[in-house]
């Protein structure tokens, strides 16, 4: 069997149909600082300069491959935004 031939009018990718905003963003591990770029059209308000001085959208992550059980090979406790505290303050009205 033979694969199918890729046609000349199909190697250009189709115009107007990516979104405006999809641009370069550094990605941050808030459980150990860990940064990478990527691409992505979240919104986000937060900057910071990388390595090679440029400014760029912040997007702040809770777990990556850097800190997830899975890709590290040990369980670790993360609570990067105080979760445990923010739940006991929210229903500590609720003891009385």
């Amino acid at each position: 069997m033979q694969p199918e031939l890729i046609s000349e009018e199909t190697k250009e990718m189709k115009k107007d149909i990516h979104p405006d905003n999809y641009r370069p963003v550094v990605f941050k591990d808030m459980s150990n600082d860990f940064m990478f770029i990527g691409r992505s059209t979240a919104a986000t308000s937060d900057t910071v300069a990388w390595e090679d001085g440029t400014e760029y959208p912040l997007i702040k992550c809770e777990i990556t491959s850097k800190s997830h059980p899975f890709y590290t090979g040990k369980m670790q406790f993360v609570d990067t935004a105080g979760r445990v505290d923010k739940f006991k303050t929210r229903y500590a009205k609720f003891k009385k």
